[in-house]
């Protein structure tokens, strides 16, 4: 595993259920240690959830602890899929 990747306190949450939001996010991890950031990602146009987001913990071990404990695990009626977040680095122009 890369070793950035193995340093990280931010992880990647996917197949999250529409009506949830950053607060919520980070409610339903906060079981594992303190979230320092949660966010949903959302449609700029529509304001709709597009069914991701991220959880910046605190502590590096709570983030492994969660990553563990929740991946493919179910939250509210959804399978969730939870990794390591990547750094974005440059992104391409959008057309």
């Amino acid at each position: 595993m890369n070793e950035q990747i193995a340093e990280n306190r931010k992880l990647f949450v996917g197949n999250l259920p529409w009506e949830m939001r950053g607060k919520d996010l980070a409610e339903a991890f906060s079981e594992f240690g303190q979230v320092e950031f949660a966010t949903v990602i959302l449609d700029r146009e529509t304001k709709r959830s597009k069914g991701f987001g991220f959880v910046t913990f605190v502590n590096l071990e709570d983030a492994k602890k969660a990553l563990a404990e929740t991946n493919e695990k179910e939250l509210e009626g959804r399978k969730i899929f939870v990794s390591y977040a990547k750094e974005s680095g440059e992104r391409p122009a959008r057309d």
